[in-house]
């Protein structure tokens, strides 16, 4: 088994190497824009549409997207100061942020989190939605590591936070029709 010390040299590798892929103006530029996306509009707008298009029948799929954001907002922002964990690009020089980070700390991604929640709530009231919602749930999480904001285990880390938030959220929700 490998020790603490070599997985953490070699996910700083990875993400060092990850991180280099921003040097390249069109890869910085697209996932900059996803992850700018990812800061909340892509989901507001998505809770928008699904009122205008859905009407009184969608206020219960929004409401249960805006719930289930109020709750991973709150889990990600107590885990992140109980964790602590310095960012990439603040723990070595050599890791450029190629975008501002929103607040401090790496551990777990919020970007990340939110996505993955966001995505699988939606998708389980609306299942087609899966063909846009995956790969773009999938360049949010990719982008944090490329834009040098987390570590990868930070991005897998959220996927499993926000899986798990999602799949609550969906069980306590009374009255969804999953892939109905």
């Amino acid at each position: 088994m490998k020790s603490r010390a070599s997985l953490a040299e070699r996910e700083h590798h990875w993400c060092l190497r990850i991180n280099h892929w921003g040097e390249r103006g069109f890869v910085r530029s697209y996932f900059a824009a996803v992850s700018r996306l990812g800061d909340g509009a892509a989901w507001y707008a998505l809770m928008a549409l699904i009122l205008v298009v859905e009407g009184w029948e969608g206020l219960g799929a929004s409401a249960h997207l805006a719930a289930t954001g109020v709750a991973a907002l709150f889990l990600y922002r107590r885990l992140k100061r109980w964790t602590r964990r310095a960012r990439p690009c603040n723990a070595d020089a050599r890791i450029r942020a190629w975008v501002a980070p929103l607040d401090e700390f790496s551990f777990p991604s919020g970007h990340t989190l939110h996505a993955v929640a966001f995505s699988l709530v939606a998708i389980a009231h609306y299942p087609v939605l899966a063909w846009g919602l995956l790969p773009f749930t999938a360049s949010i999480a990719a982008s944090r590591v490329v834009l040098g904001v987390h570590y990868p285990s930070d991005v897998l880390a959220a996927t499993a936070i926000g899986t798990a938030l999602a799949a609550l959220s969906i069980w306590i929700a009374p009255g969804i029709a999953l892939f109905a």
